[in-house]
């Protein structure tokens, strides 16, 4: 594989190989085996892969959260290393080279993100298209892989790829966890301890509460996640939501869902100073 820093050295790597236009795996580092199923899936897929490592400034509403995000180049590279192939390339751009002027433009992507993340973390989807619409302009993928455990965002990015991206094919892959269920996330490595012994029970949390919807009404389900996750000492529940897949449209109660439509419980808490989210598939059976 072959490491570049800058847009010119992306151009002069398309100048002299034969392939063009890879499977596209963005991340912002810090890589776990989660990153590595996408790296894995798009390089069974695609004859050329580019795999981009960049901490995107403009999607944190939280300074202090941007200063924190773990940076682990050397450690991510060679994981890589591991799976790439010779004609593929990872991508590790600086914050000039990505925004060489300030990126004032501003994205509306209507009712998908005015809901769950929308509403906690203001402005972070805009940053997600600028980020995005930057690489995707820069790398010219046929097709990008990003992981359903970010489902919101993989959600919007369908939308932006369907307004102008319409050659990008995007491609949803499985969420990775951990051996307790917890999905795999680059901030898990901050969890304390105690926090990261107790995790496990947002996914059988998430479990649970779909298997309630037979028999309860949503409010009702809303009340038990509350009440299971703030129980843990330290947790505390952001929001839990029921959405169909498509629209992202809160549910309200049982007698609003499809047997024909797929839905998500979709989670974000705290654990400890640290945000997790986390999503299941549910439905009426």
């Amino acid at each position: 594989m072959k490491v570049l820093t800058t847009v010119k050295e992306v151009r002069e790597h398309y100048r002299i190989s034969v392939l063009r236009n890879p499977g596209f795996v963005p991340t912002m580092g810090a890589l776990h085996e989660g990153h590595l199923s996408l790296v894995t899936k798009a390089t069974d897929s695609c004859r050329m892969v580019a795999v981009s490592i960049f901490v995107n400034p403009t999607q944190f509403n939280d300074p202090h959260d941007l200063l924190r995000y773990p940076r682990t180049l050397d450690a991510d590279l060679e994981m890589l290393s591991g799976v790439l192939r010779e004609n593929d390339f990872v991508f590790v751009p600086s914050v000039e080279e990505i925004y060489p002027e300030p990126d004032m433009r501003r994205f509306d992507f209507g009712d998908l993100e005015r809901v769950m993340e929308g509403v906690h973390r203001p402005g972070h989807f805009n940053g997600v298209a600028q980020v995005v619409s930057r690489l995707f302009d820069i790398i010219r993928p046929s097709a990008a892989f990003f992981g359903q455990k970010d489902f919101q965002q993989l959600t919007i990015i369908r939308e932006l790829a369907r307004r102008e991206y319409p050659r990008v094919e995007i491609i949803a892959c499985p969420i990775v966890r951990e051996h307790d269920g917890l999905a795999m996330s680059s901030r898990n490595r901050r969890l304390l301890t105690q926090h990261r012994e107790k995790a496990g029970e947002i996914y059988r949390t998430l479990i649970a509460a779909s298997a309630m919807i037979s028999d309860y009404e949503i409010p009702e389900i809303r009340e038990f996640v509350a009440d299971r996750i703030n129980m843990i000492p330290d947790f505390r529940l952001e929001y839990f939501e029921i959405v169909e897949e498509s629209t992202l449209k809160p549910v309200n109660s049982v007698i609003e869902m499809s047997p024909e439509k797929k839905y998500y419980g979709c989670i974000a808490l705290w654990a400890g100073e640290i945000r997790l989210i986390d999503n299941i598939e549910t439905g009426l059976r």
